[in-house]
């Protein structure tokens, strides 16, 4: 059976066909319930493990390994933007999801996965999410299941093998090794792991802080644009969609006809501007300042650094004390959609930030801090947040949250709107249109599409 019609149907089949819907959401409900976690707030002075290092002006760990704490500056066209903690680890990790076909229906092999930052303790993530720290077994502790099949991946079927960036306001320059596998094998399934249909997935992503965001950019990444597709195939293929608009979007919206103008404006930003980053001890970045408790800002900010003592069973070690990066309110992340002459487009916008590879990516129509939400600087905000406040065009609505092991109750609310064609005849600049066949050919490159907005990707649905 064709590739994309296999994921079409899986995506198609919420109920499951080896678990229920209502079975997973059993199972985590259970998982989280009957989780031991204890999180408290303690003092760099306290930890055997980590310190706060006075000449180079970093918190790191006394084995240099894991990651660290450093400060950064960024001056864009010479003039000075920020100044802040960034999270430093220049190793690439694992996020990686076995796939398998049972009974004629591709199943995920999902994990549900303790971190310390958790909201809920429990969150069903990739198969695999390990730092490099993790499955070379730094930490003395045992190294993650099935990690042989990533590590042996040219032995199975590889869908989608990308190494894509993270969070760039907060890592500095951070990336990971984001792959689909496929098997054939007999899967040993273990304790903490489930069967899932890619519909049931994505289904769950409208149920707050149950996805993690790993997972998200993990899925986001399923090719159908590289497949070779007849126009019998297509008429059959789109049976399954229920927004025809997507479907046309998918299947007959021609990359070519977006791609020069999407790389020329990524181009321009990159050849037009100039920025430099540089690291600055934590104790000489401007309105902020260490104590033996973590980094804080002397004014409002987005987010703290703070040392936490953390006990988590289930985990290949249970006992450990780390900093943790810890929002101060709630992100906005939201992507625009319209329905143009027939094919569903979506408004992103050039997101340049302190922490990018290569200094800007595409990121999401909407992209808001805490500090930033509803306060519309152009014409598309001011659309974003009449229509949010009318709940007006909504498709998507859900509270989601970051990575749990940097970062401490982070949520983001993330947004999936509809607007009508006729609205935004000019575009204010670094915004462009792109088709979803545009966006998912793009995404089997890396560093052009941020993590925020591939997470908003994996969002949408049939």
């Amino acid at each position: 059976m064709n590739s994309t019609k296999m994921f079409l149907k899986s995506w198609q089949c919420v109920e499951g066909n080896v678990n229920t819907y209502e079975e997973i959401l059993s199972w985590i409900k259970e998982k989280i319930e009957n989780t031991s976690v204890t999180v408290e707030e303690s003092e760099l002075s306290l930890s055997n493990q980590w310190l706060y290092d006075n000449i180079n002006g970093t918190i790191h760990n006394k084995d240099n390994s894991f990651f660290s704490v450093i400060g950064v500056e960024r001056v864009l066209n010479g003039e000075l933007t920020n100044q802040q903690p960034m999270i430093l680890q220049p190793e690439i990790g694992y996020l990686g999801i076995i796939i398998k076909e049972i009974d004629g229906v591709l199943n995920f092999l999902m994990q549900a996965k303790i971190e310390p930052g958790n909201i809920n303790a429990v969150q069903i993530s990739p198969t695999i999410q390990a730092t490099k720290s993790n499955f070379t077994a730094k930490h003395g502790g045992k190294k993650p299941a099935y990690l042989d099949y990533f590590l042996n991946a040219h032995k199975y079927h590889v869908i989608y093998d990308q190494i894509q960036s993270e969070q760039s306001s907060r890592f500095y320059k951070k990336r990971n090794r984001n792959i689909l596998i496929q098997v054939d094998d007999d899967v040993c399934l273990l304790d903490n792991f489930c069967w899932m249909t890619l519909g049931q997935i994505k289904k769950m992503m409208g149920e707050n802080n149950i996805i993690n965001m790993d997972t998200r950019t993990v899925l986001s990444g399923i090719p159908f644009v590289t497949t070779t597709t007849s126009n019998i195939d297509k008429r059959e293929l789109k049976k399954y969609f229920t927004d025809k608009a997507l479907a046309e979007s998918v299947f007959e919206a021609a990359p070519s006809k977006y791609l020069t103008r999407v790389f020329q404006k990524l181009n321009d930003f990159k050849m037009f501007n100039e920025i430099e980053t540089s690291f600055k001890p934590l104790s000489k970045i401007k309105n902020w300042y260490v104590t033996d408790r973590g980094v804080y800002s002397r004014q409002k900010a987005d987010f703290s650094v703070r040392q936490y003592q953390i006990s988590i069973e289930g985990r290949e070690i249970t006992t450990w004390n780390q900093p943790l990066f810890v929002a101060e309110g709630i992100a906005e992340l939201a992507l625009l959609t319209r329905d143009h002459q027939g094919t569903k487009e979506f408004l992103v916008k050039l997101q340049p930030e302190i922490g990018t590879l290569d200094n800007v990516e595409y990121g999401p129509t909407i992209q808001w801090e805490s500090t930033e939400r509803g306060v519309p600087r152009d014409e598309v905000e001011k659309i974003y947040v009449d229509q949010l406040n009318r709940e007006e065009g909504i498709v998507r609505k859900t509270l989601l949250s970051e990575e749990g092991g940097r970062f401490y109750h982070e949520q983001n609310l993330n947004v999936i709107m509809e607007i009508d064609d006729n609205k935004l005849r000019k575009l204010p600049e670094n915004y462009i249109w792109v088709s979803y066949s545009t966006l998912n050919y793009i995404i089997q490159i890396n560093n052009v599409l941020n993590i925020q907005l591939r997470n908003l990707i994996s969002m949408i649905n049939l």
